[in-house]
């Protein structure tokens, strides 16, 4: 590979840049980001049977502190990836990882209550609605559209990694010094990312222009813009919005609910249920790499396999709601158990399509917004997942009976959503339509 140290070659209406050494080191440092990310997600499932009893909550009033991270989650993603236009990313990645920082550490303070728990929850979540839309729009700014499955496929293995170095760390800290220092753990985790970033991070050369016309760049034609409408209006966007949708519900309700299933149903000591949850995770990582990597290299070999770009995504979800079904119902553990690696990290798959599948059909200067858009329907399932199985177990006459319930219900919307996707996702199909071409073999081409 070259190296993108240098600014992008201007061929004819055509930019090149392969991926370099710099391309990889912004990966790495987003794929910490992303660990940063969902560490902070993680800690109130990890610490939620303390929580609950100290402040002697209910399920379902333990789901709505859940539930309130989410609050303005979709909004600040959409408000933020507006921003993208105006406000250069490297900015905006670094005020979000010091508000995660801001956000967590009140909780330290011994007299902090349920209150301060939910009023951080909402400043956290308002800091994190726009990190992985920001961040992956970011990260394309590196790399050809050929080349941007497998960083994408990386960063959302930070989200798998970092359940899987929170769970454990997390579980150890909670134990030797109470949930409290948990968050605070966590606090500083975000403190230290947002310096390096401070003397790192660095805007791409394929990033689109921040702040002048969008379909111009230093007097080169670029991409004319399409109506927002008409992206929206997809049938690649539509499915791929719900098949994240699903697979975000799955993330959101095994982060929240898996630790107290698994001490409450299973009777699991904390320790125990940390460990199930940091190695579900580390299986949820291999699953986004490997499919990274194998998509990688079909793109390198210009070969699409057999099934439409999109199909194989909302396969993997269907896929996913038979491993679910199975988790719910099985009595045996040594049935049950492997459910929650592999099959279950299936699902997860869909975030990855869904946003390489979006960018192929947006224009560069509005990917950010597309992107934006993306994660703030998707994110919806982090409100309602709670709220929902909460709901269900609390109504149940016993929590085994309620976690059953609730994960069917989990199946059957990845089983839909999955057949939707299967059937609709064309995203080659809908660049088309709209008229956003690009070279396969370079990183930006233009349509007259």
């Amino acid at each position: 590979m070259g190296s993108t140290d240098a600014p992008p070659r201007h061929d004819g209406l055509v930019v090149t840049a392969p991926a370099g050494r710099r391309a990889w080191t912004t990966t790495w440092l987003l794929l910490a980001f992303m660990l940063v990310n969902f560490a902070d997600k993680a800690v109130l499932g990890l610490a939620g049977p303390q929580i609950m009893k100290e402040f002697g909550l209910s399920r379902q009033e333990f789901g709505t502190a859940q539930a309130a991270f989410f609050s303005l989650f979709s909004l600040s993603a959409l408000g933020v990836s507006f921003l993208t236009r105006k406000v250069r990313t490297v900015v905006l990645l670094l005020v979000m990882g010091l508000l995660w920082s801001v956000a967590q550490l009140p909780m330290v303070w011994t007299a902090a209550g349920f209150g301060t728990l939910i009023a951080t929850r909402v400043l956290l979540g308002l800091a994190e609605g726009p990190a992985a839309p920001v961040a992956v729009h970011h990260v394309h700014g590196w790399f050809e559209q050929r080349e941007r499955t497998l960083p994408t496929a990386i960063l959302m293995v930070g989200a798998a990694a970092g359940v899987a170095v929170a769970a454990p760390v997390l579980g150890a800290v909670i134990t030797h010094f109470g949930w409290r220092w948990a968050f605070g753990a966590v606090g500083v985790a975000g403190f230290l990312w947002s310096v390096v970033w401070t003397v790192k991070g660095r805007e791409g050369p394929l990033a689109p222009p921040v702040g002048r016309r969008a379909d111009t760049a230093d007097g080169v034609p670029g991409y004319p813009e399409v109506p927002l409408r008409s992206i929206f209006g997809t049938g690649t966007f539509v499915t791929a919005a719900l098949g994240a949708f699903a697979a975000y519900w799955v993330m959101s309700a095994k982060l929240t609910w898996l630790p107290d299933y698994l001490q409450t149903v299973l009777g699991w000591d904390l320790k125990q249920a940390s460990t199930a949850v940091g190695a579900a995770a580390v299986a949820n990582g291999v699953v986004l790499l490997a499919h990274g990597l194998l998509a990688r290299r079909t793109a390198r070999r210009g070969t699409g396999g057999r099934l439409p770009a999109g199909a194989g995504a909302g396969l993997l979800l269907v896929a996913a709601s038979a491993a679910v079904t199975v988790f719910a119902t099985a009595d045996a553990l040594w049935i049950k158990i492997p459910m929650m690696f592999g099959p279950m990290a299936l699902a997860l798959v869909m975030i990855t399509a869904a946003q390489t599948a979006i960018a192929r059909i947006t224009p560069p200067s509005q990917r950010g917004v597309v992107l934006g858009a993306l994660v703030a329907v998707f994110a919806m399932g982090g409100i309602v997942s709670p709220l929902v199985l909460g709901r269900i177990v609390d109504s149940e006459t016993s929590a085994a009976i309620g976690y059953r319930d609730g994960w069917l219900v989990t199946a059957a919307l990845l089983l839909v959503t999955g057949l939707l996707a299967a059937l609709f996702m064309r995203p080659e199909k809908d660049a088309q339509r709209l008229g956003v071409t690009e070279s396969p073999a370079a990183g930006i081409a233009v349509s007259h």
